[in-house]
């Protein structure tokens, strides 16, 4: 087994999504402001969450890393200037970074802060590696096209205190570490400046040049066209050959996810990894139980992406576009009363007499009763229909223990089926 315990690296698109992230489990975060990021679309911090959230992260012993990531024009240039003095008054972990004129900009106005470069730098030998620490850069993010054989090598051949950090859990891109053209093609909204539209997930025909308006689908069998649809990559049940390789953080993709699945998933893989250290053998028990639990929030079936060599056919999803989902949101406890109502800004309808789970930071779920429901004027209601109402909740145990409430903690719904 290779040196410390990996660092578990989660996404948040906003203050709450950080602090879920946190009491989950992670041991950074890493998070967008309102510009220069690759997730326009994401809600992003302003200046004053991404104080409070620093100040949470770090109270509670977690580091944060702010994206400064597009691939930068001209025109960029002057406000990314202002943002890193921004940045250096409120003083994130560590700047990730793409871009060279953005990262000598950093060395030069944020020295005290580490660079991370980011998997958009394309990062696939251990020269660009050496490169890139030669100039001050402290880790590197592996492009996802690396087996876990180059990540190894990688490992060998570069000094020993440069990070590597590995995407290992979520969505995979169809281009080059992402570096992807069709969105600007298409739509005009630039993919290398954060406003991805996500046309690989498109239902596509082909139109033959002399049959005009004779569409004619893209089939590569009989179960559909989605020939850019990739699965999402999971590695929970290979913590071990990731250790093995060598890698410092291991990173989930989702800056544009909710709380329940950063939840969700920051829980699994933490328990995964200490369970891994504590006991190989217990963690090898456990697989079966990662797998079921990882699966409980939305996701594109599973694929080990390009880690045990290069994707087929297999890795793509030929009959749908869209997500399974198991279980629905339903919110995150921000008070408890003195009457032990849960108080709650309600995310989708529930009710009266439901069975909902409580989300333990341990990986485990606590059943509940929905035994009352308090709208804002603290009438009875029988359920809760409107998003982002504030409710009140009284729950039960179903197994007559004590409920295990705590602020912070989210509530899911299973989704029934059809």
């Amino acid at each position: 087994m290779r040196g410390k315990k990996p660092e578990l690296l989660l996404p948040a698109s906003n203050l709450e999504v950080l602090k879920t992230a946190v009491r989950y489990g992670a041991d950074a975060v890493y998070i967008g402001g309102e510009m220069f990021g690759l997730r326009a679309k994401a809600h992003n911090f302003n200046r004053e969450d991404m104080e409070e959230g620093i100040a949470f992260a770090h109270e509670k012993g977690v580091k944060v890393y702010v994206t400064v990531n597009i691939v930068a024009h001209n025109k960029d240039m002057a406000g990314v200037e202002e943002y890193l003095k921004e940045l250096k008054e409120i003083k994130p972990d560590a700047l990730i970074i793409s871009d060279p004129g953005i990262f000598m900009l950093a060395r030069k106005r944020v020295p005290e802060i580490e660079i991370h470069i980011s998997t958009q730098a394309n990062n696939c030998n251990y020269q660009t590696y050496r490169f890139w620490h030669d100039l001050g850069a402290v880790r590197v993010v592996s492009a996802r096209e690396l087996s876990l054989e180059e990540i190894k090598e990688i490992r060998d051949n570069i000094p020993d205190e440069l990070q590597i950090e590995t995407f290992v859990h979520g969505a995979m891109c169809i281009s080059y570490s992402g570096r992807c053209l069709l969105s600007n093609y298409f739509t005009g909204r630039d993919a290398n400046q954060g406003a991805c539209t996500h046309p690989c997930r498109w239902k596509y025909y082909v139109m033959e040049e002399q049959r005009p308006g004779e569409y004619l689908p893209v089939v590569e069998d009989e179960r559909g066209t989605y020939i850019f649809n990739s699965k999402d990559l999971c590695m929970i049940e290979h913590i071990p050959e990731l250790i093995d390789a060598g890698i410092d953080s291991f990173k989930i993709e989702g800056r544009m996810k909710t709380a329940l699945y950063v939840a969700t998933v920051a829980r699994i893989y933490r328990k995964a990894i200490d369970d891994y250290y504590k006991n190989p053998e217990s963690y090898y028990d456990n697989i079966s139980y990662y797998k079921e639990e990882i699966a409980k929030c939305t996701y594109r079936q599973f694929t080990t992406g390009f880690f045990f060599g290069k994707p087929d056919h297999e890795t793509q999803i030929y009959d749908s576009n869209t997500y399974v989902k198991e279980y629905t949101y339903l919110g995150i406890i921000e008070e408890i009363t003195s009457a032990s109502y849960a108080v709650l800004t309600q995310r989708n309808k529930f009710s009266v007499g439901d069975n909902v789970e409580l989300m333990l930071p341990d990986g485990s779920a606590q059943m509940l009763l929905v035994r009352e429901l308090r709208n804002e004027k603290d009438e009875k209601v029988e359920s809760a229909p409107h998003p982002k109402q504030k409710i009140k909740v009284l729950l039960e145990a179903v197994d007559g223990q004590t409920v295990q409430m705590e602020t912070g903690y989210l509530l899911r719904k299973k989704e029934e089926e059809s």
